[in-house]
C-alpha cells in the first residue's frame, strides 16, 4: 500500500493510500478516520474519507501544517476495521420514465435492457463512502459491462431515488438535485430524511443489493416511506 502525505490548501491535509477502489484499502481510511476523530484535536476541523484517501480539515489559526502532519503520523498505522456494515436490500424499478437512460446503457455495452437489469442487480455493492449530497453513497463492486459514460449536459432536476451509473460507478440519488450520471431506475427508499437519526439509510462499510420490483409495488412501498403518493 503506498502512503503519501501532502498539503491540500492552506487548512488541510490529504492521506492517500493509494488509487485502487480496494475493501481493505478503504477499511484503512475509515480506520485512520476514527482514530483521528477520537483523538480529540482541538484543531481538528472535520476529515472526509473517500475511496483510497482521507482529508484532514484543521484550522490554520489555531496549527501549523507541520503540527498536523506530526500529530497524525503515529494513527497511520490504526487497525484496519472490516466495516461490513449491515446488509441492504433496495428495491428499484427499472426504466421506463424512472430510468430514462437504461436504453442507452445497453446500447453502449452491446446489451439488451433486460441483461442491464440482470448485471446491475445481480452483486452485492459496499459502501465505500458518503459524499455529493447528504446521504450519496458511493458503491463499489459494479459490474464493468454496463460501464457508461456521464451525460455531456448534466439534467436541472433528478428525482429522489435515482439509480444511476457514471463510468465504472454506480449510486443513489438521496435528493433531488441536478445530476449526470445516467439513470436507470429508481427506488421508492427514503435514503435521507433529517428527522432521523441516523439521517441517512446507508452508511460506510453497508452491503446493498439491489431487487428488482414492478410500478405497482414501487408506489406502494414509496408511499410507506415518504407518507404521500408519487405522480
Amino acid at each position: 500500500m503506498r502512503l503519501e502525505i501532502k498539503p491540500a490548501g492552506d487548512s488541510a491535509l490529504l492521506i492517500s493510500f493509494g488509487e485502487l477502489i480496494d475493501e481493505e484499502i478503504n477499511g484503512r481510511v475509515h480506520a485512520v478516520a476514527r482514530a483521528i476523530e477520537e483523538a480529540g484535536f482541538e484543531w481538528l476541523v472535520e476529515v472526509v474519507p473517500a475511496y483510497s484517501s482521507l482529508l484532514v480539515v484543521y484550522d490554520p489559526l489555531r496549527v501549523a501544517y507541520v503540527e498536523v502532519e506530526t500529530a497524525i503520523k503515529p494513527l497511520l498505522s490504526a487497525e484496519t476495521e472490516s466495516f461490513r456494515g449491515r446488509f441492504v436490500e433496495v428495491p428499484v424499478v427499472y426504466g421506463s420514465q424512472y430510468g430514462p437512460d437504461i436504453e442507452f446503457v445497453a446500447e453502449h455495452n452491446d446489451l439488451t435492457v433486460d441483461d442491464v437489469v440482470e448485471i446491475h442487480s445481480r452483486p452485492v455493492y459496499r459502501v465505500y463512502f458518503l459524499g455529493f449530497l447528504p446521504g450519496f453513497a458511493y458503491l463499489g463492486g459494479m459490474d464493468e459491462r454496463i460501464a457508461a459514460p456521464r451525460l455531456e449536459r448534466p439534467r436541472l432536476k433528478v428525482p429522489a431515488g435515482s439509480v444511476g451509473i457514471a463510468g465504472k460507478q454506480t449510486g443513489i440519488y438521496p435528493l433531488e438535485s441536478p445530476g449526470g450520471w445516467r439513470l436507470i431506475g429508481r427506488t421508492p427508499l427514503r435514503l435521507f430524511n433529517p428527522s432521523k437519526e441516523p439521517p441517512t439509510l446507508l452508511q460506510p462499510g453497508d452491503r446493498v443489493k439491489f431487487v428488482p420490483i414492478d410500478e405497482s409495488e414501487f408506489r406502494e412501498i414509496y408511499q410507506e416511506e415518504w407518507g404521500e403518493g408519487i405522480d
